[in-house]
C-alpha cells in the first residue's frame, strides 16, 4: 500500500514539475495594432525588428465582422488597413515599436497615405490600455516638437477594436510579390518620402542608398520574376550578346536601377556611345551602390562591377573611357531597369531630379 502511494505521489509531483517547466518555456507575447495606409508596406518595417514574432496584415477600427478587402477598399465598413504586431515585450517595447511606426508613414497626411486616398488608408495607433495611450500621446507630441515635419502630426490615437486578418494573398506580400511590392512602394511615393525625411537617420536609408524596403528574394522567386537572360546575367555572371540588349542605344533621359532591388546605379547624363554594343557610362550615379571585384575568368584580368544591395552581376569597368576619369562602365541591359525622367518622382527617385533641371524630355543627354 505504501509503495502504491509513493508511486502515485511521484507521478503527481513529476507531472507538476513538467507543467511548470513547460509554462516557463512559453514566451510572453503582446500585440499592437497600427494603421499606416497600405498594409503591404507596413509588414516589412516591423518584421525586421528583434523581438517581433509576427506581423499580420488586416483590418481594424470598424464594426463590421469579418470584412473583406473589397468591402474595406470601397469604404463600406469603417475599417482601415492595419497591421497587428505580435512581439516579445522583454525584447522590444511598445515605445520602440512606435519609433519604427513613425518612420514608416507620413503622419501629417489626414486624407490617406501617399497615392492611396480615402478613410480606409488613414493612419492610427490603437491602444489597449491607458498606459499605451499615454505612451502613444507622448510619442506623438515629441514628434510634433521635433519639427521633422513642416505640418502638424494628425495620426489618430484610438482605443483598440477587433482586428480581422486580411486574405491570405495579402500576408507577407513583400516576400511573395517582391517586384510588384518594390515598384508599388516607389510608385506610390512612400519610398522617396521616407528616404528624404529620414535620410540623416542611421535607421533609414540615405538618399540614393540601398532601398530600405528591399529583401532579396529566394532563387526560386527570382527565377519566376526574372527572364532567363536577366537571371543568367544577374545571378550567374552571364553576359548578353552585344547590340541585343534593351538599353545599349537608349537615348532617353532618366536613370538606370538594379533590376532586382531598384538601387539607383547610373544616369543617362553619364551614358555615352562606346561602340561596344552594351550600355556604357563614365561613372555611377551613386558610387556606394556599386562595388568592384577582381575577375580572372576567361584567362583575363578584369574588374567586375556588382550592385551593393542585391549583389547582382552588372558588367565590368575599363580604363578606356572618355573624360577626365577615363572610365567605361560596360553594363548588361538585362541587369537594369530604366526609369524615364517623367516617372522618377512618382516612383520614388525624386532626389535625382535636380540633376536634370536643365534637361527637357526632347533633349538627348548622351555623350556621342
Amino acid at each position: 500500500m505504501n509503495s502504491f502511494f509513493i508511486i502515485i505521489t511521484a507521478c503527481i509531483f513529476g507531472h507538476g514539475v513538467h507543467v511548470a517547466e513547460a509554462s516557463d518555456s512559453v514566451k510572453k507575447t503582446e500585440s499592437a495594432v497600427f494603421g499606416g495606409g497600405c498594409f503591404w508596406c507596413m509588414e516589412y518595417p516591423f518584421e525586421q525588428l528583434e523581438g517581433v514574432i509576427d506581423v499580420i496584415a488586416g483590418y481594424s477600427g470598424g464594426d463590421e465582422k469579418n470584412p473583406t478587402y473589397e468591402q474595406v477598399s470601397r469604404g463600406l465598413t469603417g475599417h482601415i488597413e492595419a497591421v497587428k504586431v505580435i512581439y516579445d515585450p522583454s525584447v522590444i517595447s511598445f515605445a520602440e515599436l512606435l519609433d519604427t511606426y513613425w518612420r514608416s508613414i507620413d503622419p501629417t497626411d489626414a486624407g490617406g497615405q501617399f497615392a492611396d486616398r480615402g478613410d480606409h488608408y488613414k493612419t492610427a495607433i490603437f491602444y489597449r490600455d491607458e498606459q499605451e495611450k499615454k505612451i502613444a500621446e507622448e510619442s506623438k507630441k515629441a514628434l510634433d516638437k521635433s519639427r521633422i515635419f513642416d505640418d502638424p502630426v494628425v495620426t489618430r490615437i484610438l482605443p483598440v477594436k477587433p482586428f480581422w486578418p486580411a486574405e491570405e494573398y495579402h500576408q507577407d506580400y513583400y516576400k511573395k510579390n517582391v517586384f510588384h511590392y518594390n515598384s508599388y512602394k516607389r510608385g506610390s511615393g512612400r519610398a522617396g518620402f521616407l528616404e528624404r525625411v529620414w535620410k540623416e537617420n542611421s535607421q533609414s536609408s540615405k538618399a540614393g542608398s540601398k532601398r530600405a524596403d528591399f529583401a532579396k528574394p529566394s532563387e526560386h522567386e527570382l527565377r519566376k520574376r526574372l527572364t532567363p537572360e536577366q537571371f543568367s546575367v544577374t545571378q550567374q555572371n552571364g553576359t548578353e550578346r552585344p547590340f541585343t540588349g534593351e538599353f545599349w542605344d537608349n537615348k532617353r533621359p532618366g536613370i538606370y536601377v538594379d533590376i532586382v532591388s531598384g538601387e539607383p546605379l547610373f544616369s543617362s547624363l553619364d551614358k555615352f556611345d562606346s561602340g561596344c554594343g552594351w550600355p556604357s557610362f563614365t561613372r555611377p550615379l551613386v558610387k556606394k551602390n556599386i562595388r568592384e571585384k577582381e575577375d580572372t575568368t576567361l584567362s583575363m584580368r578584369r574588374t567586375e562591377v556588382r550592385s551593393t544591395g542585391a549583389d547582382s552581376h552588372l558588367g565590368h569597368v575599363f580604363s578606356d573611357g572618355p573624360g577626365s576619369g577615363g572610365l567605361r562602365y560596360c553594363i548588361n541591359s538585362a541587369a537594369l531597369e530604366f526609369i524615364p525622367l517623367q516617372e522618377m518622382k512618382a516612383r520614388g527617385y525624386g532626389e535625382f531630379l535636380q540633376l536634370f533641371s536643365e534637361v527637357s524630355e526632347k533633349d538627348t543627354p548622351e555623350k556621342q
